[in-house]
């Protein structure tokens, strides 16, 4: 539930301004998580948000690099523990993921630059990635695996 809930928080600051703890804890609320501001302030702390100024000159939430922890670091550990399988078909490879979690897990693909991915479109629990030749495709399967052990 924490990796779905953190999902959702990065989704809805991509999307919204949210300039408070008290807005992100009503549009969490609105999209069915029932969460306090201790908890959103706990997952404000673990995701490294900080407050940048906006195109409309507010301070809004945002995604920032910590020294202590690498955002890579942060990536590979949501990547390992919210994706279930790794398959392929052609120049395809199809991710399942603990349900909500496909899109952090395609944040996470998409953050850690792997080579040869075109690009990603996720749902709720599937990750599609594109890849740019089928030939590639066995090494980044392999890889995902390997990180998922």
């Amino acid at each position: 539930m924490r990796y779905s809930r953190q999902n959702k928080i990065l989704d809805i600051i991509n999307t919204h301004e949210v300039e408070t703890q008290e807005r992100l804890v009503t549009l969490l609320r609105k999209s069915g998580y029932k969460v306090t501001q201790a908890t959103i302030s706990r997952d404000i702390k673990e995701l490294q948000l900080i407050k940048t100024l906006s195109s409309s000159g507010k301070y809004k939430y945002t995604v920032g690099a910590s020294v202590d922890q690498p955002v890579s670091d942060r990536f590979v550990k949501i990547f390992k523990e919210t994706i279930q399988t790794v398959a392929y078909s052609g120049n395809i490879i199809v991710v399942k993921t603990l349900s909500g979690c496909a899109n952090a897990a395609g944040e996470a693909i998409d953050t850690l630059n792997f080579p040869n991915v075109v690009g990603s479109i996720a749902g709720d629990n599937t990750l599609f990635l594109v890849i740019n030749d089928p030939a590639n495709v066995p090494a980044l399967v392999s890889r995902f695996n390997e990180m998922i052990k």
